[in-house]
């Protein structure tokens, strides 16, 4: 039976078992032998991480051919009109592509939400929103690129959904193991 490890990254970890010296690591949170990363969160971003002791599994996981959907919820600078909406729901052009189309639309702030630390700059002239956005690809920085490619930079980024696991009862640093 093989194991897959749901964890609430939390902002500031990095998405490995080896010390850098300058962040918390998955080495501070998880003691589970035998389990590495299916993907990677960037160090700004929180939500959730897949972890298995299933080599086929992290390939299905990560590789973009099998289009598993990723779901972000994703706090954005000012609010998105439905231009930019449909702009990313046809593919954002950026430097290294175009982008396949996005599921998005405005969410009220998530009712699970946990306070972020630090928290997200405040600027009281400009307000935030929050869209719910499902990819199939995993471009570098892809969701904050295109966000700010249609004009909406990213203030912050919570992935919530990876194909059918999600980050239901896990408060940030906490995980849970699935046999698969």
């Amino acid at each position: 039976m093989n194991r897959i490890l749901l964890f609430n990254k939390p902002y500031g970890v990095i998405c490995q078992f080896s010390r850098d010296g300058m962040h918390p690591t998955l080495a501070d949170y998880i003691a589970v032998p035998d389990v590495y990363p299916a993907g990677r969160l960037d160090t700004d971003s929180e939500g959730l991480l897949l972890l298995t002791d299933d080599g086929k599994l992290q390939h299905q996981i990560t590789d973009p051919k099998h289009k598993l959907p990723k779901t972000y919820w994703v706090q954005v600078e000012g609010i998105p009109d439905e231009a930019a909406l449909e702009s990313l729901r046809h593919g954002v052009k950026l430097k290294d592509g175009v982008t396949l189309p996005a599921e998005t639309g405005m969410i009220e702030e998530p009712a699970s939400l946990w306070p972020r630390t630090p928290p997200i700059r405040f600027r009281e002239n400009i307000p935030a929103s929050w869209l719910e956005l499902t990819i199939c690809e995993g471009k570098n920085r892809q969701v904050r690129r295109m966000t700010a490619a249609v004009g909406f930079p990213t203030l912050r980024l919570i992935r919530y959904r990876i194909g059918d696991w999600n980050l239901e009862g896990l408060e940030p640093g906490e995980w849970r193991l699935e046999q698969t």
